[in-house]
């Protein structure tokens, strides 16, 4: 990457919709000379006027009210200045990515591509019990994430603060081809997440529990079970491999 800098972006939103982004933040992380990437001072955030009112369950978790983004430009405004910084960043980063890609559409990118830091967290950590933003914080502690600067949680910027600190990590384990292909593909899960086999590794099924779960609705369980079976050779018996998930949805 030409200017080697990842944007992490985060997104609050109104509730459930199409166009209702009432907040956005941002953290860049870039390359170094010393080889090592580090989280940058480049951080921010704009309210955004969603074009209807928040709901109160939303409003609840964010603290965003109407009032606050009354007078705040509409999301097709604000998204250029967060998303296509001067100089560029060809990579954009979240934490579950594809909630962000739902807004933050190819038009308003410039067809950046993605990382999706929860789907490496997966990958790079999977002896950790869980994998939410806040929960990697806790569990790991990065190191020079200032506590103060990643709140208050569930607000756009101390978020894409938090995170960042995730992916600076990320990105000195592995490189960054390697995360943006993990990011393509569903979440390996190290463990089976519901039902009677909760709690076990991929490696404690039996073949016939591993063949049930690879026929799972959820993407995530049945990727994860069938990367299992192909692991023991079993490629003949399992249904085909689902494509990768697009970069941009």
């Amino acid at each position: 990457m030409p200017n080697q800098c990842v944007r992490v972006i985060d997104l609050e939103t109104a509730g459930h919709g199409k166009q209702d982004v009432c907040e956005v933040g941002w953290q860049d992380v870039v390359a170094g000379p010393d080889g090592q990437w580090h989280v940058a001072q480049e951080r921010g955030s704009y309210l955004v006027n969603p074009g209807r009112p928040i709901s109160p369950d939303t409003m609840a978790i964010h603290h965003i009210r109407d009032e606050d983004v009354a007078d705040a430009p509409f999301w097709k405004e604000v998204a250029p200045l967060a998303l296509r910084p001067q100089g560029g960043a060809n990579v954009l980063a979240a934490h579950r990515a594809a909630f962000e890609q739902r807004y933050c559409t190819p038009n308003l990118t410039g067809g950046a591509r993605w990382i999706c830091t929860w789907k490496c967290a997966l990958r790079l950590w999977p002896q950790l019990p869980r994998f939410s933003n806040q929960m990697l914080r806790y569990q790991r502690k990065p190191e020079g994430l200032i506590h103060e600067l990643g709140l208050p949680a569930h607000r756009a910027m101390p978020d894409a603060y938090v995170t960042a600190h995730h992916l600076r990590d990320m990105l000195n384990e592995a490189s960054l081809e390697q995360l943006l292909a993990w990011s393509l593909e569903p979440g390996l899960l190290p463990r089976v997440p519901d039902g009677p086999h909760r709690g076990k590794g991929w490696v404690q099924l039996n073949g016939d529990a591993l063949q049930e779960l690879a026929s799972a609705r959820d993407a995530d369980v049945r990727f994860s079970a069938r990367m299992e079976l192909e692991r023991r050779g079993d490629v003949d018996v399992i249904p085909p491999r689902e494509p990768a998930q697009p970069s941009l949805l």
